[in-house]
């Protein structure tokens, strides 16, 4: 990534402050499809230090979106615990939840989860209007994200009138747009070519930086989980190389 697309990288690495941010704790996650039962995730216990950058590894099918689900909030275990921040997620009321979701957790997805109907600017404050942030400044913060990830030009451009890579650089202006503690990333350069999904990756770990955020990112890339300081891999919905 160049300073001509909006964006200085941090020189001085981010080794996050001390003590455990989320948590899994012997997590076991089953879906009912019709008359069969998949069970996919098999009890699974992992520890995300503040300001830590982890990588999921493993292959298609191993669990890493499923864990990347609930350890966000977006879905619950059948049974074992997730913890964030001292406190059991089980534990939040079914409105509660989503406040919390809305106000910690910044999500990045493969196929973008754009809004068709939204230009730019629009999407990436959405967010931030549901959090009912003010009109104004939820659009000052989202003209900044995304002059800083290189599409100042493109606020007013629907889904359909931008690439896949910009489509992405919107969906990572969206994840930022309420300063979440928590970023989690499930493949997010999967529908990438190598070139632009470099571009996207280095742009997600300089905002990190400079953000402080948690990172935890789900690929089968090795070149992607090799930029991790640790990485975990996931075989047949368990952690192959034991708890961390």
């Amino acid at each position: 990534m160049n300073n001509s697309q909006g964006l200085l990288a941090p020189t001085t690495p981010f080794t996050g402050a001390s003590g455990p941010l989320v948590e899994a704790r012997n997590v076991h996650k089953t879906y009912v499809i019709g008359r069969r039962s998949l069970e996919v995730l098999k009890g699974v216990s992992l520890t995300v230090q503040r300001g830590e950058f982890l990588a999921l590894r493993g292959a298609s099918g191993a669990g890493k979106s499923t864990l990347l689900h609930l350890l966000g909030g977006l879905d619950t275990p059948n049974t074992g615990e997730i913890w964030f921040d001292g406190k059991n997620l089980s534990e939040f009321s079914r409105w509660a939840l989503p406040t919390w979701r809305n106000q910690k957790v910044g999500f990045i997805f493969q196929a973008y989860h754009l809004l068709p109907e939204l230009d730019a600017l629009e999407n990436v404050c959405l967010p931030a209007r549901i959090a009912r942030t003010p009109a104004a400044i939820a659009e000052e913060r989202g003209r900044d994200l995304l002059n800083r990830v290189g599409l100042g030009n493109r606020l007013d451009h629907k889904p359909y009138e931008l690439s896949g890579g910009e489509q992405q650089r919107v969906a990572l202006a969206r994840a930022l747009i309420n300063d979440p503690v928590l970023i989690v990333a499930d493949e997010p350069t999967g529908n990438l070519d190598s070139h632009t999904g470099e571009e996207i990756i280095d742009l997600l770990l300089a905002l990190r930086l400079e953000k402080q955020t948690t990172l935890i990112i789900a690929t089968h890339d090795p070149k992607i989980a090799a930029r991790a300081p640790r990485a975990l891999e996931l075989v047949d919905g368990l952690v192959s190389n034991g708890v961390s």
